[in-house]
């Protein structure tokens, strides 16, 4: 119980091996040979708070943010720093209706990682890029016990890491968040079902970060992960914003 709400748990069985290489294709499968190149972020890109009140989401053009559902109170924004590129900066934003015009408060801000190969508005199997565009976020899950999530969570060993892949991304399905690209909402993270089809992808992630681009998914830091999980609130109609800093000015 939370917040005087029933929080939906969920364990789940172990996925056939078969069912976990279409799941990882659309996450953050083991790159490519060679070092990957050092994470950097600006001082702006730290992560902890950096409150900021705007009428709206800094950053985001007016075409897209009509694409908001006007019952959405958080927001995970995710500033792809340009099309081709896997860094970026994600940010959660909450809506304050205090009486007067809505406004929005952007209460964290961390470094991230999206797609090795950046970004796209049509998101195919096996790009490498990121999905930009509107999602809502309905359902959590990860390999470790639920820390407190208000989002439905899914404990299950299906989100163990193929043993072949490096020790740096042994971690990255600890938590996560699934984001609501070619998936069946209501159900966990870890499900294959993708109702557009294989072709179209899926298995789109918010995860723990392995300091270098993802196949898709959007790597963040632990800390990040944790905050996001305890306070997206299926009452306040959580959605991802995501792509590279032109989409969103769109």
């Amino acid at each position: 119980m939370a917040m005087g709400r029933l929080v939906l748990r969920r364990r789940a069985a172990v996925a056939p091996a078969s069912l976990l290489v279409l799941l990882f294709a659309g996450c953050a499968s083991p790159p490519p040979a060679g070092p990957a190149p050092p994470a950097t972020a600006s001082p702006s890109a730290a992560g902890g708070r950096s409150p900021q009140r705007t009428a709206g989401l800094t950053g985001v053009g007016e075409r897209l943010a009509a694409r908001i559902p006007a019952s959405t109170r958080q927001v995970v924004l995710v500033r792809g720093q340009d099309t081709d590129s896997a860094r970026a900066v994600a940010e959660l934003w909450q809506r304050v209706d205090d009486g007067g015009a809505p406004r929005w408060w952007r209460a964290e801000r961390w470094p991230a990682h999206n797609g090795r190969r950046g970004w796209t508005e049509h998101h195919r199997e096996g790009d490498r890029r990121s999905p930009a565009g509107v999602f809502t976020l309905s359902d959590a899950g990860g390999l470790l016990p639920d820390p407190g999530a208000r989002l439905p969570y899914t404990e299950s060993a299906a989100f163990t890491t193929p043993p072949y892949w490096p020790k740096t991304h042994r971690h990255d399905f600890d938590h996560v968040i699934a984001v609501d690209y070619n998936r069946v909402r209501g159900t966990s993270p870890a499900d294959p079902t993708r109702p557009e089809g294989r072709a179209a992808g899926g298995g789109i992630w918010l995860h723990l970060d392995h300091v270098s681009g993802t196949s898709g998914c959007v790597g963040l830091p632990k800390s990040a992960m944790r905050t996001l999980l305890t306070t997206l609130d299926p009452a306040r109609h959580p959605v991802a914003v995501m792509g590279d800093r032109t989409f969103l000015r769109r």
